[in-house]
């Protein structure tokens, strides 16, 4: 039953009624074109939606693959060795003091944190600084280490971890391989962020960092009314998300479309990715100045930039520094605009004292502080382009140029700091003197360097100029020069493999010889242009006399040669010629040390090296470049060339030496001098070290300068200016030292001693003999003996054929 309406009710549904049934035609039609531009705004929104919503998408495909990949290109660090002490070891006090002033270490009176340290007399207490090394961490320590006679008395551990027996100190940086936008930062992890830091940073940059979703409104509208109220921009509102992405994935542009990117990826990093992460990156990318061409970035690296400080050991004035120089890496530089930096760095102070992260009575200390910066940091520790070079192509048989430049490799070294040094200063200050006796304008020699270890092969030292930070030519390794005299040792060496047939006292004759090649005569003169008749095989080469190696050359055969130097390491083409055997065999100075450092080695082969081992960038070990050694000539034959080359100091071409070394540092080695005095060379070895050295001109033209009188001179200052071991008077298995021809006690092959007895070679001429006075021990009137047949070389010597895994990698061709 429907009930009845009241009558006010019905007469108003009449009314509706009614009104409904009128003509409504204008009333529809404005209706309709509402309702339409109703419908089209909605599909337009959706079709905006739409399209931001794909927009979105692609953005956040950019933002995922580069924050979840490889984030920076960051350089690899190029380490020299690390210092290693141990009781007994030999080194004084000075010594270790400027190892530690090449670290960096502070002086101070209370050793009280890492890299700092203070001397007694011979005594030095230290902190060393924890490194990460190959084979493990090496952690800090608070040491006292004792001198005493030149060594290291004792070292004893003060602080509570265990009793040290070996101090590994942290490698040297020597060299950074930038990328090539020369961005250099050095990565920290969240939990190496100090609090101190990371509560600065947020009260001063974005004090709401942890509660908005990468923007912040409210403080877009603060900042936008006080820049409206200044008529200029004198606040900003980019949180450090914004800061971030504006950083890592856009550019500096003010535009519109910046922004509005800007906002939209900070939203989608914050959607993405944890606080902590965000701040980590952003610590690690932020812009903190410039060094030269290499751009700074991150907090880690400014730490060291600016105070060559880590960042665990900052101060509250140190910390406020880096957040004040944040504003503007320019305009507050504290090395150019130091009154602009301190007055932003207090006003950083106030605003941690007004957040409370630090005290007032902090605060106050802080603002007094000084800027306290300190020169030199996060920089090599000296400049050594040359032997970079080496390393880098050592290098470049293993990783691509990219790889070098982006994937933030350790790369560890064989550099000795303190006899690269030495090598450097020997050059630099012998040179000028040289010139000078010669009348020579500064500058017209050159020289070059190289020092190995004789038991590691490897590379110490290596000089490519006598400007050291020069980075051009290399002479160490791209001057291939004749070597003159300094071949000799190699034909000697091949005489005394054959036991059998020669020993260091079997005469040799000194005599003309004139060969027919071609059409040509070669007629090979003493430098003295005299005979010296029958010699002693050690005094031929002591006394440097060209007609006797020639004559021992001939008889030995060119090819043997030839072959005995490649067996030592030359790796070069040698063309088996009559003129090799004094020295028409071009080698670089580092070729020629690989050469002497078989010698001094005692025969054994060790490929040259310059790198230990390389690290990535989390520190797992990559390539190993591990000791390789070879025997290639016989331990007997090698030490009795060692005892002949002792004569040439002792008796010989290098007699100088005596006056300029040690009393008790027994050394050996040659001379070598080209045709026209244009090329001085000294090639020589103490019990632990070789070194080579050549002075010429980069022009070829003549010096003036025997090996005696000019690289002779470098080599000498060198080698008295580091620590060297004497060789050893201790003859191998088979050998013995004995009375031999002449009453001269030399080391002989104890098989065949009698060949030391005194004979001399048919065919030779007694007048020859005569001539020369200062034979004392030659006998010109044994009778002649005929050799007996020459044997071959063993197959084995040419070193060609199938590929020698130990040959150096920095040779030519």
């Amino acid at each position: 039953m429907i009930p009845l309406m009241k009558k006010p009710q019905l007469s108003r549904l009449l009314s509706c009624s009614a009104r409904s049934n009128r003509p409504t035609g204008a009333r529809l039609q404005g209706g309709g074109l509402w309702g339409l531009v109703f419908a089209l705004a909605i599909l337009f929104a959706l079709g905006g939606l739409s399209v931001l919503g794909l927009y979105a998408v692609q953005l956040d495909d950019i933002v995922r693959s580069k924050f979840e990949g490889k984030r920076w290109a960051l350089p690899a660090r190029v380490y020299a060795r690390p210092l290693e002490l141990y009781q007994g070891r030999a080194l004084s006090s000075d010594a270790l003091v400027a190892e530690l002033k090449r670290l960096k270490y502070l002086v101070v009176t209370e050793v009280d944190r890492p890299g700092t340290y203070r001397r007694d007399g011979d005594r030095v207490r230290v902190n060393t600084q924890g490194f990460r090394f190959w084979d493990g961490v090496e952690r800090s320590a608070l040491l006292e280490i004792a001198f005493a006679d030149g060594q290291v008395a004792s070292i004893t551990t003060l602080d509570e971890g265990p009793k040290i027996a070996l101090v590994r100190f942290e490698p040297a940086l020597i060299a950074s391989i930038y990328p090539t936008h020369n961005e250099d930062r050095v990565l920290l992890l969240r939990a190496q962020l100090p609090d101190l830091l990371v509560k600065t940073l947020l009260a001063v940059e974005d004090r709401k960092f942890y509660q908005h979703p990468g923007i912040d409104p409210k403080g877009i509208l603060r900042a936008a009314y006080k820049n409206l109220m200044a008529g200029r921009t004198v606040e900003g509102a980019s949180t450090l998300t914004q800061q971030l992405v504006k950083n890592f994935y856009l550019n500096q542009q003010r535009t519109l479309e910046r922004k509005i990117n800007e906002a939209l990826m900070a939203m989608l990093l914050e959607l993405r990715y944890t606080k902590d992460d965000i701040l980590t990156a952003y610590a690690n990318e932020v812009y903190m100045g410039q060094d030269g061409s290499r751009g700074i970035h991150g907090f880690g690296l400014a730490s060291r930039f600016y105070f060559d400080r880590p960042l665990s050991e900052l101060t509250v004035a140190d910390t406020a520094l880096l957040i004040a120089v944040l504003k503007g890496p320019t305009e507050y530089n504290p090395r150019r605009n130091p009154e602009r930096a301190l007055e932003r760095r207090n006003l950083v102070i106030d605003i941690m004292a007004h957040h409370q992260v630090i005290a007032r009575t902090e605060a106050e200390q802080a603002k007094a502080a000084p800027l306290g910066l300190r020169e030199g940091g996060a920089r090599p520790s000296g400049d050594y382009p040359a032997f970079v070079q080496l390393v880098r192509r050592q290098l470049q048989r293993d990783y691509r140029e990219e790889d070098l430049r982006s994937e933030g490799l350790k790369i560890f070294t064989t550099l000795d700091p303190p006899v690269q040094i030495a090598a450097e200063r020997a050059i630099h200050d012998r040179l000028p003197m040289l010139e000078k006796q010669r009348g020579f304008r500064d500058g017209t020699l050159e020289s070059a360097a190289v020092v190995t270890s004789v038991a590691q092969g490897e590379v110490l030292a290596l000089v490519g100029s006598r400007d050291s930070a020069f980075e051009g030519f290399n002479r160490a390794l791209d001057a291939v020069r004749s070597i003159g005299s300094a071949v000799k040792p190699a034909i000697y060496l091949a005489a005394l493999e054959r036991p059998e047939e020669y020993s260091l006292v079997t005469s040799i004759p000194d005599r003309s010889v004139s060969l027919r090649i071609g059409t040509d005569v070669w007629e090979p003169k003493n430098y003295d242009r005299r005979v010296h008749g029958d010699v002693p095989l050690y005094r031929a080469l002591a006394k440097s006399y060209n007609l006797a190696a020639v004559n021992l050359g001939l008889e030995l055969g060119v090819e043997e040669i030839a072959q005995t130097l490649r067996r030592l390491g030359a790796m070069r083409q040698i063309n088996a010629v009559p003129a090799i055997l004094l020295g028409s065999v071009s080698l670089a100075p580092i070729e020629l040390a690989q050469v002497y450092q078989t010698i001094a080695a005692g025969g054994f082969r060790t490929p040259l090296r310059a790198i230990r081992e390389i690290l990535d960038s989390s520190g797992r070990p990559l390539t190993r470049y591990p000791l390789a050694v070879e025997p290639v000539v016989r331990g007997d034959a090698a030490f009795m060339t060692q005892w002949a080359m002792r004569q040439v100091v002792e008796q010989g071409t290098a007699t100088w030496l005596k006056q300029r070394l040690p009393e008790d540092l027994s050394v050996a080695g040659k001379t070598g001098t080209t045709n026209d005095l244009r090329d001085s060379w000294f090639a020589g070895f103490s019990g632990d070290k070789v070194a080579v050295v050549w002075v010429g001109r980069d022009n070829n033209q003549p010096t003036g300068l025997t090996g005696s009188s000019g690289a002779l001179r470098v080599w000498g200052d060198l080698m008295a200016s580091i620590d060297n071991q004497p060789l050893s008077d201790i003859p191998p298995d088979g050998v013995i030292m004995a009375q031999a021809c002449g009453g001269v006690t030399v080391p002989v092959n104890e098989e065949f001693a009698a060949v030391a007895a005194c004979r001399r070679p048919s065919g030779s001429a007694s007048n020859e003999t005569v001539a020369d006075a200062d034979i004392s021990e030659n006998s010109a009137n044994d009778e002649a003996q005929p050799p007996p047949e020459r044997r071959k070389p063993a197959s084995n010597r040419d070193g060609r054929g199938a590929r020698n895994l130990f040959l150096s990698d920095f040779y030519g061709d």
